[in-house]
């Protein structure tokens, strides 16, 4: 601790020093080459007591810098030059005008740093308590979606287990089905705990690199196409190649979880459709069903892991949960994402830059 207060006061020390130092050559060359009026010089160094007490912790050296842009007012630029005079007619007075001034200004200066930083740390603290209010939505939702699969395969297995020789050739295959489609999606599940634990990490960075958009989009259909054979995509790409930076991987997770939540839940057989639009700074992605359409009631929950469970009876698919998933990696991309009714189904829609933005 005394350590980091040495290198603290260093660091002010060398800030303070350095500014005076460049105000004064400034001020050099206002007086001997433009003006030499007082006020234009006091004026100078108010904007350089103003910089040392923006870039420097404490009402300290706002204060010490103030004083010593006095003396050197005094010194430097009244007459006679290159003396301390405080014998000056009118000299108290404007000593103490422009101290006051300054340390006003200074004093000002500090307490609004003060306030920024108080306010960056409460936005802070308001930001890691939304990532735990999501975390405690996201084990809710997950101990709700995984127990329903897991329990069908239980019973599936023990029911054949005990009763195989009772049951019709068909009825073991819708039974051996329900079994593979329970563990299918349990392990979509785990891909998409295993990509949301990759962005939710403290020291994580996404691994982002530019990605032509229409083979991020064609990986994510071919994968969902392997997981429902009966799937119906209808995609509409843009006529020109983009290239934006991304972590394909995450993205392609995204698509999947929308499109294959628009097909499950949507129930309806129209086609899903994904169409990717060039906008001035962003591309956006939009899904689109012609289905039920979303619970009004609960659209506020949409993203944040809770919806299935509040407003869906088709819960054993971890609607909500996917959907969690898919607003943190938006986020993650510095992107935006929403969900709305349309007249005759649903459109999720989502956008990423253009460009890299870096915090």
């Amino acid at each position: 601790m005394k350590k980091e207060t040495i290198k603290q006061l260093l660091h002010d020390s060398l800030i303070t020093v350095g500014l005076l130092a460049l105000t004064t050559g400034l001020t050099f060359l206002l007086f001997n080459h433009i003006s030499d009026n007082p006020t234009n010089i006091a004026l100078f160094y108010i904007v350089g007591i103003i910089t040392v007490a923006r870039y420097t912790n404490g009402y300290f050296f706002g204060i010490l810098s103030s004083v010593i842009g006095i003396l050197c007012i005094n010194c430097f630029f009244t007459y006679p030059y290159f003396n301390i005079d405080f014998s000056l007619s009118d000299y108290p007075f404007r000593f103490l005008c422009m101290l006051t001034l300054s340390l006003i200004t200074s004093t000002t200066t500090s307490h609004m740093k003060r306030q920024t930083q108080a306010l960056a740390s409460h936005e802070k603290q308001l930001l890691e308590a939304e990532k735990e209010k999501m975390r405690a939505n996201l084990l809710r939702a997950i101990s709700h979606d995984l127990r329903t699969p897991l329990t069908s395969i239980l019973g599936a297995s023990a029911s054949m287990e005990e009763h195989w020789e009772n049951y019709e050739a068909n009825e073991r295959e819708e039974l051996l089905r329900n079994i593979h489609d329970d563990a299918s999606w349990l392990l979509n599940m785990v891909e998409n705990l295993l990509s949301i634990t990759h962005i939710q990490t403290e020291d994580s960075k996404l691994n982002t690199t530019p990605e032509i958009v229409d083979e991020v989009v064609a990986e994510s259909v071919t994968r969902l196409k392997k997981r429902i054979p009966d799937a119906e995509i209808h995609v509409t790409l843009p006529t020109e190649i983009l290239m934006i930076p991304m972590d394909a991987m995450l993205i392609e997770q995204v698509l999947i979880n929308l499109v294959e939540n628009a097909f499950l839940h949507s129930h309806t057989k129209r086609p899903v459709e994904l169409i990717v639009e060039e906008q001035t700074e962003n591309v956006c992605f939009r899904v689109i069903d012609y289905g039920i359409g979303l619970d009004e009631n609960y659209q506020e929950h949409i993203f944040d892991g809770t919806y299935s469970a509040a407003a869906s009876s088709d819960v054993h698919k971890g609607f909500g949960i996917g959907l969690s998933i898919c607003h943190s990696i938006i986020m993650a991309h510095h992107g935006t994402i929403l969900a709305r009714n349309h007249s005759n189904g649903t459109e999720f829609l989502f956008t990423l830059p253009k460009e890299e933005i870096h915090e």
